[in-house]
Order: C-alpha cells, then sequence, then structure tokens
C-alpha cells in the first residue's frame, strides 16, 4: 500500500510540473536548484553503462543545488524514469568534494 502512494505522488509531482510549463512555458527542467543545463552536465556521470567522471560545469551546478532536496529522490522512480541511475546520483557530491547530506 506504501508502494502506491508513493507511484501517486509521483504522478501527482509530474501532473503538476506539466500543468506549470503549460501554463507558464516551459523554459526548461529544473530540480532542486538545479536547472536543465546542470542536469544535463551531471546526466553523463549517472548514466549506465558507461558514466563519467563529472566535469567541471556538473560540479558547479551540483555545488549550487539542494542535495538534501536531491537526496529525497534516491528511492523514486522518476531518476530511473529519466534514465538516471540512483546509486551512481548519490555518489556525485563525493566525486564533486562536496559533503553530501547525512542519511544521503
Amino acid at each position: 500500500m506504501e508502494a502506491r502512494k508513493w507511484v501517486a505522488m509521483e504522478v501527482m509531482v509530474l501532473m503538476v510540473l506539466g500543468w506549470c510549463c503549460m501554463w507558464k512555458g516551459c523554459n526548461g527542467l529544473s530540480l532542486c536548484e538545479m536547472n536543465e543545463e546542470g542536469l544535463e552536465a551531471c546526466k553523463p556521470s549517472v548514466t549506465e553503462p558507461n558514466p563519467v567522471d563529472p566535469s567541471p560545469e556538473c560540479c558547479k551546478a551540483l555545488a549550487g543545488a539542494d542535495l538534501k532536496c536531491l537526496c529525497s529522490y534516491k528511492n523514486s522512480s522518476t531518476l530511473p524514469f529519466l534514465g538516471i541511475d540512483p546509486t551512481l546520483a548519490t555518489l556525485l557530491p563525493a566525486k564533486c568534494n562536496l559533503t553530501p547530506p547525512d542519511n544521503c
């Protein structure tokens, strides 16, 4: 039952994001204080099968991100849906010499 609640919540979040795009106009994706450029800069580092070391652009974007917010997605089905490996994503702050939040 708990899993159904999370799926329903994720669907609701995606619907709200879609509605906001239609209402305000989509100028790009933003997640946890990371804009679309930052997310795209980091994607090669969190995508299987051959992740690469994070670029300086990725680390700069990650340094300005809300890491606690990003951590809240680690058990979400949203990341795999976007082609992001959650395990690789949780390792990214350390690779950028950033301190990840506790329990992340």
